[in-house]
């Protein structure tokens, strides 16, 4: 009981003490706001007390407090949020590229928990969950009220444990049970692949190394391909990441302009981000790949390549998620994720709750397929199909249809083409923007 009254004493003082500071101010119409503040303080104090005192069970003050700071935050915005130790250090992790999970990316959507993105290679991706399903048990137990940093907690746990998620999608008659078995998530943030003279590079997500494993992908294009006659960055399904990589991957592609500007309620939160000339960009046309699951830093990439002219922007419209959320570590070693400011794209268009719109919409089409699991269109023979066809050969005579290495197999994969129309479409346009740049010069 002693303890008790020490506790409701010490609320007590930290209530005068805000009342006394803020009270210093003379505008009255801060006066008013602060008066309002101090009652509520009040207020807190005695629920706290009363809770204390004669709730069935005892209750820890500090479970108590800890869940008032997580209404607190809650009732702000879906993307801030309160993290314990533990929760700080996970996610510390997760923006160095390895964790224990399922691999998605989530947030609240209509008061439901969602489905941004599921991460690549990853148990989520393989077992077919989607952008845009709703989440609504964890292991049989409602997300109804659920804060995201709680429904991390739950989806996270060591390789090999097994969690069930119950989904509702669209068009879905009645939710599904999808039984996952958690996994190392080492998610590969960038990847690299040619079709004949263009290049593909696909960015996962936005993490510490992104923008270096960025340039290290172009100088390994750059020497298969000598010149890239254009370049296709897929920024499908990702959910996004770090600020910083954003910049610093746009910086790659521009000269000069505006990458990004933020703007919040405080001044030091107004920044602008501009591109630097390094004198080493990329020159040739570029087709950026977008989804519904592209989100946060990848919309930055995108809006700052499309409003810069830099890049075709295909594919349909983005997540809209154009919000800063600020780490701030606390002395106990939790943290508060808090969105501190709103970010633009150069032309100052905010696409929070909107996303980027693409120059040209191409909808994912799956493919047309057989029993047999064969596309509609690979089953017709071709003059190559035929035995003993001659080879075709260059003017000198020598031939050119030699058979790929197994590094070009699985460099450049035909079934990307044949089950990707977007991706399809994106290089048909780099292939059909070269010719149509010979036939102009001729």
């Amino acid at each position: 009981m002693k303890k008790l009254s020490t506790k409701a004493s010490l609320s007590v003082i930290i209530c005068l003490g805000v009342f006394v500071l803020l009270g210093l101010r003379n505008d009255s119409n801060v006066y008013a706001l602060d008066k309002n503040i101090y009652k509520g303080l009040k207020t807190f104090n005695e629920v706290l007390d009363m809770v204390q005192k004669n709730y069935v069970d005892e209750v820890e003050s500090s479970t108590l407090i800890q869940g008032a700071i997580n209404g607190m935050v809650k009732s702000l915005d879906p993307h801030s949020a309160f993290m314990t130790p533990d929760l700080y250090k996970e996610l510390e992790v997760e923006t160095q590229g390895a964790f224990g999970g399922i691999g998605i990316e989530i947030t609240i959507l209509k008061d439901v928990l969602t489905i941004v993105s599921p991460i690549e290679d990853t148990p989520a991706f393989v077992a077919g969950l989607k952008s845009g399903d709703q989440i609504l048990r964890i292991d049989g137990k409602s997300t109804k009220d659920i804060t995201i940093m709680e429904a991390v907690k739950k989806l996270r746990g060591p390789k090999d444990t097994k969690v069930t998620v119950t989904i509702m999608r669209e068009k879905m008659p009645a939710p599904k049970d999808i039984v996952l078995t958690r996994a190392i998530i080492q998610i590969k943030s960038v990847k690299v692949k040619y079709f004949d003279d263009i290049g593909y590079i696909r960015i996962a997500a936005f993490q510490e190394r992104t923008a270096d494993d960025l340039n290290k992908a172009l100088k390994d294009i750059g020497k298969k391909l000598n010149p890239m006659k254009g370049l296709v960055l897929d920024l499908r399904n990702d959910p996004g990441g770090l600020l910083n990589q954003a910049i610093e991957v746009s910086d790659v592609f521009l000269k000069s302009g505006t990458i990004v500007s933020t703007r919040g309620r405080t001044k030091n939160m107004e920044t602008k981000a501009t591109a630097k000339d390094n004198g080493n960009e990329l020159t040739c046309p570029i087709v950026v790949l977008v989804n519904e699951g592209t989100a946060s830093a990848a919309e930055i990439v995108a809006g700052a390549l499309q409003d810069n002219g830099r890049a075709l922007i295909m594919g349909t419209q983005t997540f809209g998620k154009a919000s800063v959320q600020t780490v701030i570590p606390l002395e106990d070693g939790s943290a508060l994720k808090l969105t501190t400011a709103r970010y633009y794209t150069p032309k100052g268009r905010s696409i929070q709750a909107e996303g980027i719109k693409p120059d040209i919409i191409v909808k994912y089409m799956k493919p047309k397929e057989d029993a047999d699991n064969t596309a509609w269109w690979e089953d017709r023979i071709k003059e190559k199909d035929l035995k003993g066809h001659i080879k075709p050969a260059k003017e000198d005579g020598t031939k050119v249809d030699e058979p790929q290495t197994q590094e070009d197999k699985e460099d450049k994969d035909p079934s990307d083409l044949v089950n990707d129309n977007q991706l399809k479409t994106a290089i048909d346009i780099l292939k059909g923007w070269d010719i149509m740049k010979k036939n102009l010069n001729s």
